[in-house]
């Protein structure tokens, strides 16, 4: 009963020759802070809370359901990491070849699947419908004025 009370009781030092209101704000604040992560842990060591995202490919088959698969030749996994933790899909990826990657998944329900590979693809559209950055512009142009043919037969004539 003792051991309990002393790990729930919190000591909070102030050391201050002038106790001010910003060092009483500062105090209540790294004591929120503390709360809050002291809850995070919490939640985190649950057993029953499952992490969203990616995850190993021993987490994934332990689970029920079917597993998915999917080839992607776009190493732009970042976007899909962040809707996969939007819509509860837990994934792991293989690289097979170079640029080459196997996609496993496995979601809830097939509505929140369908829901996340809808708005990935979406992203992947939006994104290759962007203007063309100014350095590509840039390139482009560069190989079109070294590429250029001049014929010279036709400015002799104009400088006569």
């Amino acid at each position: 009963m003792q051991e309990e009370i002393e790990n729930k009781t919190l000591t909070l030092g102030i050391n201050s020759a002038k106790f001010t209101g910003n060092v009483l704000k500062t105090a209540i604040s790294k004591y929120l802070a503390y709360r809050k992560e002291r809850k995070r842990e919490a939640i985190r060591d649950s057993p029953e809370v499952k992490p969203f995202g990616k995850v190993s490919m021993a987490e994934l088959q332990q689970e029920y359901g079917d597993m998915r698969q999917l080839d992607l030749q776009d190493k732009g996994l970042r976007d899909f990491d962040r809707i996969a933790r939007d819509h509860g899909v837990r994934y792991t990826v293989f690289e097979t070849g170079k640029g080459h990657y196997q996609v496993f998944f496995k979601a809830p329900n097939e509505a929140n699947m369908n829901a996340a590979f809808q708005k990935f693809a979406a992203l992947k559209v939006k994104k290759a419908e962007r203007r063309q950055s100014a350095l590509g512009v840039l390139e482009k142009f560069k190989a079109l004025v070294k590429n250029a043919v001049v014929d010279r037969t036709k400015r002799k004539e104009l400088e006569r």
